[in-house]
């Protein structure tokens, strides 16, 4: 199955108001159990921009898709220009309270696992252990051609020696890792091939247009049907690769709940969706529940 790359969603049907009162979400780990699934709206508190939600990035950036990666040299160019100048502010990003309260749901037993849409490794930095990367990590680089993979900073290490001095100043970074530059500003920045082979270098995730590889999926439709409850972190729900979970846990019966400002293309599969803040809303989850989330968190 490939991931849809739609990049927007309007709600076509009246949908059921959001809350603001948290409890259910307390209620349902109370009884353990939980399956986490995290979208870009849990790393908007590390500084971490969202797609769409208020300030989303897709008001000004259209990410990038893997047809068009795999078919310009010049769409690569432009992308790992982009990339390699927003690695530096996102490898810098901290894990947020939202990101400390779910590894604190974990350490308490609480939860069946986590399952997240982001790329940018903020819940195992929390402490979070067993996460499934949906959409792969950017702390992690692979080979289209001979399949190797080698870790990120490796890359960001050969980019810099081979482009010296490249120092713009970026308007915006986006939540897929990559910085808002004018052509010019890339200018002729140049790609490094795979050490290996020389074949095309792609960050170890799945771009819009990209398959979600099928062992993934199927891992994560395990853990839903092992699941006694679904939790929803800040995400829109937009894509399939989000919703087709969403469904399958509604579909057998398991409650759907949902922490999201905005309303959701989930909404009408959940037993309530509370409209604040994921920081303070899974802080004050913990606080009842007698939860302290300081937690541990990697530098």
């Amino acid at each position: 199955m490939r991931m849809r790359p739609t990049l927007s969603w309007t709600p076509t049907e009246d949908l059921p108001p959001g809350t603001t009162d948290p409890e259910p979400v307390a209620d349902a780990l109370s009884t353990g159990g939980v399956l986490v699934l995290s979208g870009a709206g849990i790393s908007t508190e590390s500084g971490i921009p969202d797609y769409r939600g208020e300030g989303g990035s897709l008001s000004r950036h259209t990410p990038m898709t893997y047809q068009d990666f795999t078919a310009s040299a010049q769409a690569r160019r432009r992308y790992w220009a982009r990339s390699h100048l927003g690695w530096r502010t996102f490898g810098r990003a901290r894990p947020n309270a939202g990101h400390r309260a779910v590894a604190a749901f974990e350490r308490h037993g609480l939860l069946l696992g986590v399952i997240t849409q982001n790329v940018d490794g903020l819940h195992q930095a929390a402490g979070s252990e067993g996460v499934v990367e949906l959409h792969g990590s950017l702390d992690r680089v692979v080979c289209l051609s001979c399949g190797a993979s080698s870790p990120r900073r490796e890359l960001a290490r050969r980019l810099e020696e081979a482009n010296a001095g490249f120092d713009p100043v970026a308007t915006a970074m986006n939540p897929d890792g990559d910085a808002d530059l004018t052509d010019e500003q890339v200018g002729d920045f140049r790609v490094v091939p795979c050490t290996l082979c020389g074949g095309i270098l792609k960050p170890d995730v799945v771009f819009f247009g990209e398959a979600v590889p099928p062992r993934r999926v199927e891992h994560c439709r395990e853990l839903v049907g092992e699941a006694a409850s679904l939790l929803v972190l800040g995400s829109s729900l937009t894509v399939m690769s989000g919703l087709r979970f969403v469904r399958q846990a509604a579909q057998a019966g398991k409650p759907v709940l949902i922490v999201n400002r905005d309303p959701t293309r989930g909404d009408r599969h959940a037993l309530t969706r509370v409209a604040l803040p994921l920081g303070g809303a899974l802080t004050t989850v913990a606080d009842r529940l007698g939860i302290p989330i300081g937690g541990r968190a990697t530098a």
